[in-house]
């Protein structure tokens, strides 16, 4: 399995062989206990392919519930659909290394039909390798279908992580994993405050559909099919669809279980691969909470009873085992959308010695509801029991992005816009003046423009894209309030600016979220509010000016993925000092695949890191004939088809017959 050991400076570097191609990486060696003075290089193989949950592989699951545990077994909620896994599996492998370690993924795409696919490190900043950001048409051409990419990089620091496709809507079918990035004991700023920090007490929690996403995703936005999830897996698992056994007796797919020591401490990385408008969410019966990290970085540590998950961020929290040996539910339920179906999921929390069986306590939506203290609410105002994310204090000392004025400002007002977007709504043929409500299409859109992808990747070929799809909002020469505007919206900053973004939701239209991700980047949260039911960017710029809207530039919460209030604002500063396109978008997937999110350009194209040798490119082509074939028979255009002379002639000669 180990390929060698090279001394390096004061740092020994041990080369992992990759494992098998459906190898689910749990016994992976760069799983250990993290010493500061050994790395590795770990390398991993994906295999992405169309796949179906209870597959033959399931034999007689959920009857047999040990059928369920198989190799290749997807048994999700229950629910019969096609899924796409990464070695049949959901989530898809963990990857968990140490401080140091350098990644190495080889992804091969067995995905039938062609599509093309990407993987983005959710979370990690790609210094110094922006071209392995894993964004498909921003900093790579998707990679084919039949053929295979290998992502190479170190991670900057240290966290909890996930990965995820980010080509079209593949992360709701299953294309995602656990990405986590352990420290050695000396640099661990937390020390003392909890005893394990085991694999397998990471939780990816997300909603789920019945479906594959493409179908929901089509129905919606062509017919007014409904986009709201009505389930919700917990490590990939749950309980909704209903079997009978042969008692007459109604059972499920398995839940996930933890299991636990009484009188220990547990860190428990929780991460959310939310999926559609869903904020979740997350309690234990009978414990409190100690968050201590989120996003990868440490914070002071704060109890509470409950936090709410929007998707894309991650929470670090201490459990403490400190109730009598029994089985207790682990509690998800949505808003939002999620609220709407009752949205919910549960796992087990199991005592070693309890009993292997359900808690006693009801499951179901209602049950969830949790009293005292949450973290993270959702559009609500703060207050004593509801706490907002800004006053979380980073254990990481304030830095340059928390000066006193920004170098520049990006303003963003974000909403659901009524126009007629010719991909949904032709103007002649259905406008939305003409289809019943049901069907009406509200655009998420940014300054009122949806972006769209360029043909090929501005990171690398720049050059390759048609200027007039480019564009800003702050200069666009069309009313695009009153018609749809779609292009590529670059926001150009210079590197080593300080920039604030104040990112305004006005509310007009839905009781809705937009947690915002950035990549390359972890942001400073400086400020964040909800002003009323609605606002405007108009109203938070005046609100600013007259001094009614603080900032906390003193130890300020780093994030990559934080909500923004309904009819409110939240303020982000950075540091712009790692050179690139980096796309910031809505982290729910029906919003930004249909244009809400902007590109960030850091620094010049000569200032960002030249691409890997003989990387990938693609783009438009047009056929251009050779130089000699256009010597020897030049070519004329003739009512916009190509005829040679000789044709041309005989077309003549026909005509006077």
């Amino acid at each position: 399995m180990l390929k060698g050991v090279l001394l390096f400076s004061s740092f020994y570097v041990v080369n992992v062989a990759c494992y098998g191609i459906f190898e689910d990486y749990r016994n992976h060696p760069c799983i250990r206990k993290c010493d500061s003075h050994i790395l590795m290089i770990c390398e991993y193989n994906f295999t992405v392919e169309y796949y179906h949950t209870l597959s033959k592989a399931c034999f007689n699951c959920p009857h047999n519930v040990t059928d369920c545990a198989r190799p290749h077994c997807v048994a999700a909620d229950g629910t019969k659909r096609g899924i796409i896994t990464v070695n049949r599996m959901v989530p898809g492998p963990g990857i968990h290394i140490c401080e140091g370690d350098t990644i190495v993924v080889n992804v091969h795409n067995k995905l039938e039909g062609s599509d093309g696919l990407s993987i983005h490190w959710h979370g990690l900043h790609q210094r110094n390798t922006p071209h392995m950001d894993g964004v498909s048409m921003v900093t790579q051409c998707a990679i084919p279908a039949h053929s295979s990419f290998q992502y190479k990089f170190k991670p900057d620091h240290p966290g909890t992580y996930f990965w995820h496709s980010h080509s079209g809507l593949q992360r709701m079918d299953g294309v995602f994993g656990a990405l986590v990035i352990r420290q050695s004991d000396a640099n661990e700023p937390h020390l003392g405050l909890y005893d394990h920090d085991l694999p397998e007490h990471t939780l990816i929690i997300n909603d789920w559909l019945v479906e594959l996403a493409i179908n929901r995703f089509a129905n919606h936005h062509h017919a007014g099919g409904d986009n709201k999830p009505a389930s919700m897996l917990i490590n990939g698992k749950g309980a909704f669809q209903e079997y009978t056994n042969q008692h007459n007796t109604t059972i499920y797919t398995p839940r996930e279980t933890l299991m636990v020591d009484q009188g220990k401490r547990y860190r428990i990385r929780l991460i959310s691969n939310g999926l559609l408008n869903c904020p979740i969410q997350f309690s234990i019966d009978n414990h409190t909470l100690i968050v201590m990290a989120t996003d990868g970085f440490p914070v002071q540590p704060i109890t509470v009873e409950s936090l709410n998950v929007f998707a894309g961020e991650r929470y670090d929290i201490v459990l403490h085992t400190t109730q009598s040996i029994d089985n207790y539910w682990i509690r998800t339920r949505g808003v939002a959308d999620c609220g709407r179906k009752k949205t919910h999921q549960e796992a087990i929390l199991r005592y070693q010695g309890a009993a292997e069986s359900l808690p006693d306590l009801s499951t179901g939506y209602d049950a969830g509801h949790r009293t005292g203290k949450k973290l993270n609410p959702w559009n609500k105002a703060e207050t004593e029991d509801l706490i907002q994310v800004t006053r979380l204090v980073s254990l990481h000392e304030t830095d340059a992005a928390l000066t006193k004025k920004p170098d520049k400002t990006v303003y963003m007002s974000m909403d659901f816009n009524k126009i007629d977007n010719y991909h949904f709504h032709d103007p002649v043929l259905y406008p939305i003046s003409a289809v019943e409500r049901s069907k009406h299409l509200y655009l998420p859109q940014i300054n009122h423009i949806s972006t769209v992808f360029p043909p090929a990747p501005p990171l690398t070929q720049f050059i390759d894209i048609p200027k007039e799809m480019m564009c800003d909002s702050m200069n666009m020469n069309r009313n695009c309030s009153s018609e749809f505007c779609e292009c590529v919206d670059i926001k150009k900053v210079n590197l080593g600016d300080v920039v604030e973004f104040v990112i305004v939701d006005e509310g007009k239209t839905f009781d809705a979220n937009h947690p915002m991700h950035l990549h390359g980047y972890s942001y400073r949260v400086v400020g964040m509010g909800k002003i009323n039911i609605n606002t405007t960017l108009q109203e938070v710029k005046e609100l600013d000016a007259a001094g009614n809207i603080s900032r906390n530039l003193n130890m300020s919460v780093k994030k990559d993925t934080v909500t923004v209030p309904d009819g409110g604002y939240t303020i982000l500063r950075i540091h712009a000092t790692n050179p690139g396109f980096w796309f910031f978008h809505c982290h729910i997937d029906f919003h930004a695949e249909i244009g809400m999110g902007i590109l960030l350009q850091v620094g010049e194209i000569n200032q960002m890191p030249k691409p890997p040798f003989n990387f990938p490119k693609c783009g438009n082509w047009k056929y251009t004939p050779p130089v000699e074939e256009e010597a020897i028979c030049p070519v004329n255009s003739v009512r916009g088809l190509q005829y040679t002379p000789m044709i041309v002639a005989f077309v003549i000669y026909k005509n006077l017959l």
